[in-house]
């Protein structure tokens, strides 16, 4: 009870992202609600277009990035595994209809495959604590789903993410109502030596999205 007598209403405190991490995905937002993916038929693809940039960033970090867009993940296992490339071993499987056809009954564990059963899932960004390592559960600071909308919460979905973070406490639902893009292009004075190493990939990416329009970062070099 507060000094003056009333009652303070006790809310749910929603996992919330930390504001260097927000302010990366905010200006992959921003951009992709101005500037969508188009798909064949005319729709907005803006999810696919965030993912596409946040790829180009881990790109130009020479796979260091801690955002990974789209990792697909087998549910069937205990706890999820994600489906990487067999080649690098870290990298996000490109292609899981080809994975799937090639892999999935070669396990003796995996069920019978079904589609739209959520065998797998993949969310749309898996923030690690270490980039140099594959995004399994210990290695995962946060998933994030992004909704744009008229995007709905899907309870369903977001029990599965937890499943694959191991804990609810994890799974941030990141709206994209909740960025400022009327600031996201303003760039920092401060050198970019001096930012936060999130901030300074934020700098980076930034230079990605305005295709070289904005001044060039040093590209930061990972805190891990």
């Amino acid at each position: 009870m507060s000094p003056t007598g009333k009652v303070n209403p006790v809310g749910v405190l929603e996992p919330k992202l930390d504001p260097q991490d927000k302010k990366v995905l905010c200006s992959a937002i921003c951009y992709c609600s101005s500037t969508p993916n188009i798909s064949q038929d005319g729709k907005n693809l803006k999810q696919s277009c965030v993912a596409q940039r946040l790829g180009e960033l881990n790109e130009a970090l020479q796979g260091h990035s801690p955002y990974r867009p789209e990792v697909s993940y087998d549910m069937t296992k205990n706890p999820p595994q994600p489906i990487l490339d067999s080649q690098t071993g870290s990298s996000t499987h490109g292609w899981i209809p080809g994975w799937i056809s090639k892999y999935w009954n070669d396990d003796p564990e995996h069920p019978p495959f079904k589609p739209g059963k959520g065998m797998i899932r993949r969310p749309d960004v898996v923030i690690v604590k270490d980039p140099n390592k594959p995004p399994t559960q210990d290695n995962i600071k946060q998933v994030v789903e992004m909704k744009f909308p008229p995007d709905q919460k899907n309870r369903e979905q977001t029990e599965a993410y937890a499943a694959i973070a191991g804990d609810e406490r994890k799974v941030v639902e990141m709206k994209s109502t909740e960025c400022d893009c009327s600031q996201e292009n303003q760039q920092s004075e401060v050198p970019v030596e001096q930012l936060g190493w999130a901030a300074a990939a934020a700098s980076a990416l930034m230079y990605i999205l305005t295709r070289g329009r904005s001044p060039r970062p040093p590209l930061p070099a990972p805190a891990y």
